[in-house]
């Protein structure tokens, strides 16, 4: 057996993690129904944990929350029992950025892209449609709001994502957005922040 000098620096990096494990129990026990994998996010991002609570009344159907400020998408099964969150791309500007309570209306595999008018004002470059595809920015699958030309969806450039760059749509990686996709029935509450 080997035998270990105790120094102040070990004792006092040991007392520290002592004191501190309680702490950390205890912040977990205060986030119900969170998946560990959600916790570590946290941790290792600026992402913020949300809770339904905070921005609806009942859950009792699929629940959508998009924090444009920490760039990231929950989501809650209709009995609460599943939380996920996902990083996403925002709004460039805060003109563009549209807040309050939506939902989801349509679902597309494969979606076609016609930029809005402001969009060609903006940029007049951008096709006045595009189809299904690699290029399009709507990436692989879309979920439509209420809100006219308010989306969220995948998207092939990945550099978007954790960025202010979309022009009001929530972006999403493709894998991520194909999972979503599956999981988030018409009709689910969604509401942006």
């Amino acid at each position: 057996m080997a035998h270990y000098p105790l120094s102040r620096r070990v004792l006092l990096a040991n007392g520290a993690a002592f004191l501190a494990t309680p702490t950390v129990l205890r912040a977990q026990d205060d986030l119900p129904n969170i998946r560990a994998d959600a916790v570590a996010r946290r941790n290792a991002s600026s992402f913020r944990i949300q809770r339904w609570q905070d921005h609806f009344d009942s859950l009792g159907r699929v629940t959508l929350v998009a924090d444009t400020t920490s760039r990231a998408l929950h989501y809650w099964s209709a009995d609460g029992a599943d939380y996920r969150m996902y990083p996403t791309s925002v709004p460039l500007t805060e003109e563009l950025t549209r807040l309050g309570y939506t939902e989801v209306v349509r679902k597309k595999v494969g979606p076609t892209w016609t930029p809005t008018v402001s969009m060609r004002e903006r940029d007049p470059s951008l096709p006045t449609f595009m189809p299904a595809g690699e290029d399009n920015p709507l990436g692989t699958h879309a979920l439509y709001l209420s809100w006219p030309a308010y989306l969220i969806h995948g998207t092939h450039d990945t550099r978007k994502i954790g960025r202010r760059s979309s022009s009001g749509c929530i972006g999403l990686y493709n894998r991520q957005i194909a999972e979503l996709f599956e999981l988030v029935p018409t009709g689910a509450q969604v509401r942006l922040i």
